[in-house]
């Protein structure tokens, strides 16, 4: 098991009341899976990645993360841990606009003092994604497609043993989308990493071993789609 998450609440003081966003999740997820997490606007899923990334903390409850207990980590530990064991893709690209796509892609690596080859690695995983030859373009250079296929190459540079992808398709059209979520397949399959995949488009969720779905900040099923191969 590489994630679990046990009786997650997550709440925000508003001005009158309190506002319940996640309310008593429970799941784990085993190494080599595949997931996906679905549900309508405003049921927590984007809530729940970031949870479960480390990237924010629950009101209560407790989130385990490729061994280490990421719910009870100061900021500096969970960033380590994001570090060396997790990579990132967001619907927005999320990329440096002053660095190339090759110094992108080599973030990463250089963070966690890997600069010894990490120039010839963000090479081979850019020429993997189709974009070897626009390597010294920045992102106000590229297309989506092409800005979404550097954050891929980004997201694996680490070899990473968790990936999150937030929307990874959601800003793109249909034929660009799915050139994407096709590179992330492969690579994913090449790279043995679990993948959590949150997304609005259930063609995209039918496509992955299993779909937990939310409503209202809680779980309301979590149906296999089929087996999956242990790492």
């Amino acid at each position: 098991m590489i994630l679990e998450a046990k009786s997650i609440f997550k709440k925000y003081k508003g001005i009158h009341k309190e506002l319940t966003v996640l309310d008593d999740i429970n799941f784990s997820v085993n190494k080599g899976e595949i997931v996906s997490i679905v549900g309508p606007s405003g049921s927590g899923k984007t809530t729940v990645l970031g949870l479960c990334a480390g990237l924010d903390t629950p009101t209560s409850g407790s989130i385990s993360l490729a061994g280490s207990m990421i719910s009870s980590l100061t900021e500096n530990e969970k960033a380590e841990v994001r570090n060396r064991k997790v990579g990132f893709i967001f619907q927005n690209f999320q990329l440096l606009p002053t660095l190339t796509a090759l110094e992108n892609v080599m973030i990463p690596l250089e963070l966690q003092g890997r600069a010894k080859g990490a120039k010839e690695k963000a090479e081979q995983l850019l020429e993997r994604v189709g974009l070897g030859g626009r390597s010294h373009h920045y992102p106000s250079q590229l297309s989506g497609g092409e800005q979404q296929r550097v954050s891929l190459a980004r997201a694996f540079s680490n070899d990473p043993e968790i990936l999150f992808a937030d929307e990874p398709t959601g800003n793109l059209d249909e034929e660009t989308g799915s050139i994407v979520e096709g590179l992330l397949f492969e690579l994913n399959k090449e790279k043995q990493t679990t993948l959590i995949i949150v997304t609005h488009d259930l063609e995209l969720a039918n496509k992955t071993d299993r779909i937990i779905k939310l409503k209202g900040g809680k779980i309301v099923s979590d149906q296999r789609i089929k087996a999956t191969a242990q790492i």
